[in-house]
């Protein structure tokens, strides 16, 4: 995976590098030849210009005259310039220059050089005079070689500070996705971009977040099952040996009937504890009317209430929540009937909610005999039961107030106990819409 980050890092440079060559060539070959172009029709029309100003002096003031118009010119124009007669005589030295204008009329179109300088020589229309002027040689694209090869740099620069950006967190999601591969569910990219890249670091994230709470579901199934089956089947394979040996066969296929209820009621709370912490893209997160909600549970509870000849009783305020409808009913239905197993026969179990900052407060009161202090901290673990031998008074298995904390939990809510001496008060708080 590190040499597919390497390879894209090191493929962005080459592609890089390879455009600048590309560029490089062309924009050299036009700056050449249009520059050399553009100079070339510059000097001539400067030097022609030159000239005839040269010639007027000179025709005007003779050599004192055209001795100042050289004198004004060399103050613009640095370098040497003078005029000489058609056979090289300089008109204000006397100087001979017939060999410079033999060399300008042998090269045509090509300015002679003396040193570094070009001798630009231009003759009269009629053919008396010769102009000469001298001149650093033009710019061309080879005098610009250090800027070029400084801007290349400075590009250069750059676009590794691209291929960084994109091959390095690369390179990290790479190794993320190894270590999760590897085993370690906890491998996260965490990265903060808002490009492309940081898109598939988050999209991984979630997925990881989904695969992790799903393995961790399994394997919390898988766990429970095989620690809660073996004390059902236990009896069960002794109630089906007794069955086979009994005096009161009746009685010994009821306790199968008893333990076969029991395993049925045990696998289905597993299951649905399984699905409250399940894949969360399979919940449906939806405005519920919480006062309508708990309406309705208080309403379907009444029935066991009334066989403990218990009364169910509702105090609540509109409250908007957001959430799984269905979830949340089984996790509140699951502490009220919980608070009505253990609920004294004429008591009331008392549900209120009001909202409180930004927060639904549910409370849910029993006035039973309550939890001991050291176990009010344990009640919410699943298959935890504060005396075993409830067990098999009341039927339950230890998993409904497991389901309703980890239901409020999936919705960014709390769940906690208190004595309330007498009972328990059960307290849950979700956020509201």
């Amino acid at each position: 995976m590190n040499r597919i980050g390497r390879s894209i890092y090191v493929r962005i440079l080459l592609w890089v590098f390879a455009t600048l060559a590309v560029a490089l060539g062309p924009f050299l070959f036009i700056s050449n030849y249009y520059g050399t172009r553009v100079n070339h029709h510059i000097f001539d029309r400067l030097n022609n210009m030159q000239r005839d100003q040269a010639i007027e002096a000179y025709e005007a003031g003779g050599s004192s005259g055209l001795q100042e118009n050289l004198r004004k010119l060399e103050k613009y124009f640095p370098g040497e310039h003078f005029l000489t007669d058609s056979a090289g005589r300089d008109l204000v030295t006397g100087g001979d220059h017939s060999a410079l204008l033999a060399e300008a009329r042998e090269r045509g179109n090509g300015p002679p050089k003396r040193g570094s300088h070009l001798i630009f020589a231009k003759p009269s229309n009629d053919g008396r005079y010769w102009f000469f002027a001298t001149a650093p040689p033009p710019f061309t694209p080879w005098s610009f070689l250090f800027y070029y090869v400084l801007i290349i740099g400075v590009v250069a620069a750059l676009c590794w500070v691209l291929a960084a950006s994109i091959g390095v967190p690369l390179r990290r999601l790479a190794r993320t996705v190894e270590r999760f591969g590897r085993g370690d569910l906890t491998a996260r990219a965490n990265m903060t971009r808002s490009d492309e890249i940081g898109q598939m670091a988050r999209a991984f994230d979630v997925m990881g977040d989904r695969i992790g709470t799903l393995l961790t579901a399994e394997r919390r199934l898988l766990r429970d099952i095989s620690h809660e089956l073996r004390s059902p089947l236990a009896r069960l394979s002794f109630a089906a040996e007794l069955l086979r040996t009994a005096d009161d066969r009746e009685a010994a296929a009821a306790r199968i009937r008893k333990e076969i209820a029991r395993l049925s009621v045990l696998v289905g709370s597993l299951l649905e504890m399984t699905r409250a912490e399940g894949d969360p893209e399979s919940r449906k997160f939806e405005p519920i009317d919480l006062s309508g909600l708990l309406e309705g549970i208080a309403y379907d509870c009444r029935v066991e209430a009334d066989a403990k000849r218990c009364r169910v009783e509702l105090a609540t305020s509109a409250l908007q929540i957001a959430g799984d409808q269905e979830l949340l009913r089984r996790a509140i239905e699951n502490v009220v009937r919980n608070a009505i197993r253990y609920a004294p026969e004429g008591s009331a179990i008392q549900i209120n909610a009001a909202p409180r900052d930004n927060s639904a407060i549910v409370t849910v009161r029993d006035y039973g005999p309550g939890v001991p202090g050291d176990s009010l901290s344990r009640i919410f673990t699943p298959f935890y039961r504060v005396d075993p031998s409830r067990d098999s008074s009341t039927g339950g298995v230890g998993l409904g107030l497991a389901i309703a904390s980890r239901a409020i939990s999936l919705h960014q809510g709390c769940i906690s106990a208190a004595n309330e001496q007498p009972g328990l008060l059960v307290t849950i708080e979700l956020p509201l819409r």
